[in-house]
């Protein structure tokens, strides 16, 4: 999904799941209303069978991967979509989102 599809999809309920690390987030900035999920525990968190999936969830709400260049986000992508989420993931990741002018809190 390019940067401003997933900027509509989560206005319209998607969630977007930011899965760079504090370092990049820290240097780079966030997305206002994006959930920060680790990388190493993202298919546990969203997991709809996972005892420890994250409750505020729903399990049936599509699920947007950002990463710092959209490589990363790719391969949880289709792990979730494995384990039976709607997801996707963003093109070019955060570096694009950048590119394209969306909002950043820094």
């Amino acid at each position: 999904m390019e940067p401003r599809e997933a900027f509509r999809a989560a206005r319209s309920g998607a969630l977007l799941v930011d899965i760079r690390p504090f370092e990049q987030r820290e240097r780079d900035g966030s997305i206002l209303g994006a959930l920060v999920i680790d990388r190493n525990v993202l298919e546990w968190r969203l997991d709809p069978k996972c005892d420890f999936r994250d409750s505020s969830v729903g399990t049936q709400q599509q699920v947007v991967i950002i990463c710092n260049e959209g490589y990363s986000s790719s391969l949880a992508a289709a792990t979730l979509r494995l384990l039976g989420r709607d997801a996707t993931d963003v093109i070019g990741g955060f570096q694009n989102w950048l590119l394209s002018g969306l909002p950043v809190a820094r």
